[in-house]
């Protein structure tokens, strides 16, 4: 049965924010949980835990021999441009043995954020081979750890073989305001390629 839609209900559709589902992947220790956290307008939800002897011999902390914790699951967030966008940002387990969540994680993602360690480069390639064959669109972006070599942003696109129009960025995941430029060039990007009428493939579809 057809029924027309009342006006209150016309008034609270229209200021209804659109919700989009981003992911943020990369290498072990890349600092995925750092910058959902830094943007994140709510207290993020984290499933992080201390990393065991189960995990020596499997899991490279090389480069990042500090750290004590790994995401098992994801990590949660949200954050609101405006009063017409919110985007929930689900942070992606870095080792191989967790990928086997991923298709879950990025299914109905309008896009992904890779975050890179140029001490690790390599270990994000998994990332950006992944959403390359799921047809996801992505930006790089290389996280600025203190004491790190710097590199150009051309040295990082020919050392990750990407296409041209993949955006390639330096930021600081613990600064709000670095990751929240990475979040506006992704979106900027997905944009651009669906105004180029390249629409997202559906991941997991």
């Amino acid at each position: 049965m057809d029924y027309e839609r009342s006006d209150g209900d016309k008034a609270r559709a229209a200021v209804l924010p659109t919700a989009v589902k981003i992911l943020v992947a990369g290498g072990f220790g890349v600092g995925k949980t750092t910058l959902v956290g830094a943007v994140s307008e709510t207290k993020p939800l984290r499933t992080e835990e201390l990393l065991s002897e189960q995990g020596v011999g499997v899991d490279d902390i090389s480069g990042v021999e500090s750290k004590s914790t790994t995401t098992v699951a994801m990590d949660f967030g949200r954050i609101s441009f405006g009063d017409d966008l919110v985007l929930y940002l689900f942070g992606t387990p870095g080792q191989d043995r967790f990928w086997f969540v991923w298709d879950e994680l990025a299914l109905g993602a309008l896009g992904a954020v890779v975050l890179a360690d140029t001490r690790r480069l390599a270990d994000c390639f998994p990332s950006v081979d992944y959403f390359e064959q799921h047809g996801l669109p992505f930006v790089v972006a290389v996280n600025c750890f203190d004491g790190a070599r710097r590199y150009s942003i051309d040295e990082v696109r020919l050392a990750l073989n990407l296409d041209p129009e993949v955006p390639v960025m330096l930021c600081d995941a613990r600064e709000r305001e670095s990751s929240k430029d990475v979040l506006i060039t992704l979106l900027q990007h997905v944009m651009k390629g669906r105004g180029a009428g390249r629409e997202p493939a559906s991941v997991g579809s």
